[in-house]
């Protein structure tokens, strides 16, 4: 089963590392969509309906935690896979991101493997 998912970060550098290391799951059919920003991931999430969201929470007119708020509490969309990734690391960060939907809070610096085996998990690709 393919499956999509969508990066959303407002640094160019985070988004092109994150589809590095999840690369090889293009050999699985994955497809991969971009987001700068909260309101263009609202959009692509609407359009395009991802399995997984990795999701930044500082970014310019929407930050995550609207984002998340919004696909999970006002759409009601359970299905799709949130995981906030932030360099907010406090605790009430945490659970603020918890507490809006999110399935998962990873602080930056994330590590790879990490965010590779939560999505294949997600995914249904893991072994």
């Amino acid at each position: 089963m393919p499956g999509k998912i969508l990066i959303v970060d407002d640094e160019p550098h985070i988004r092109r590392l994150l589809e590095q290391t999840l690369e090889e799951l293009e050999d699985h059919a994955v497809e991969f969509y971009f987001a700068e920003h909260g309101e263009r991931a609202l959009e692509l999430i609407g359009a395009e309906e991802p399995n997984l969201v990795l999701l930044d929470v500082m970014m310019p007119r929407m930050n995550g935690f609207e984002v998340c708020r919004t696909v999970k509490q006002v759409w009601g969309r359970t299905d799709i896979y949130i995981v906030l990734l932030t360099a907010k690391g406090q605790e009430q960060d945490r659970e603020k991101g918890l507490e809006t939907g999110a399935d998962l809070y990873i602080t930056k610096p994330f590590n790879p493997d990490r965010i590779l085996a939560v999505a294949m998990t997600v995914l249904g690709l893991a072994p």
